[in-house]
């Protein structure tokens, strides 16, 4: 019953995955914040990866730790 609940919900979203230009990115990103004394954390910055390259706007209330990633639009539906 569990799975079949899943599979319906996961069927009402679009998953877009780490392909190669996220992951191309997401290394070149990486590699600047760490030469700038400020490496990226991993999981932030596969979210910021997927964004940019799907020209899309993140939305989150944690602004603080996207705020160093180039390219990258945030935004947060939680401030006034």
């Amino acid at each position: 019953m569990l799975e079949r609940w899943l599979e319906g919900v996961l069927q009402q979203f679009t998953l877009l995955p780490i392909d190669y230009r996220a992951a191309l990115w997401l290394g070149r990103e990486r590699a600047r914040l760490a030469s700038e004394g400020s490496p990226a954390p991993r999981a932030d910055g596969e979210i910021a990866a997927v964004a940019v390259v799907n020209g899309l706007t993140l939305i989150t209330r944690n602004q603080k730790d996207f705020a160093n990633f180039e390219g990258l639009r945030v935004d947060s539906w939680f401030t006034a």
